[in-house]
């Protein structure tokens, strides 16, 4: 038997068992589907302008709100855009699924240095603070 003959199917049976071992490997990631139910809350809650923009039957559920820290004076600034989102995510676990705004606050290191500081405040350099009524809205049923 020659050696053309016998290290071909070596090959091929090396080959097969590392793509046989490879096989049993699983990849793990940081994916996790409640992340993405919890990133994408936010858009499941709707925004309105004022009270009377709602045309259906509404209940009340409470004050939420919502922050962004900038933790450094280095850091990027305090966003307003990203303190809604995080109290639309706030109201979609009280499951809501409308807001009102009823205002934003944006606290300076001045202002927080005068503040009798929470511990949250105390960890920021300014910070942008939200606030919203939270409801849960009753879509009319379309009858055609």
């Amino acid at each position: 038997m020659s050696n053309r003959t016998f290290i071909t199917p070596l090959i091929a049976f090396i080959t097969i068992a590392l793509l046989t071992g490879c096989n049993n490997s699983y990849v793990s990631t940081n994916l996790d589907e409640e992340n993405f139910s919890h990133y994408f809350s936010a858009s499941n809650v709707k925004i309105y302008q004022h009270e009377n923009e709602i045309k259906t039957h509404y209940q009340y559920l409470g004050v939420i709100e919502g922050q962004d820290c900038q933790i450094k004076p280095h850091h990027a600034a305090p966003d307003e855009v990203n303190a809604r989102t995080q109290a639309r995510q706030q109201a979609f676990k009280q499951e809501a699924n409308g807001v009102v705004f009823t205002g934003c606050v944006l606290l300076t290191p001045q202002q927080l240095s005068q503040l009798n500081q929470s511990n949250e405040a105390q960890q920021c350099h300014a910070i942008v603070i939200c606030y919203a009524k939270a409801f849960t809205i009753n879509h009319p049923i379309n009858k055609e």
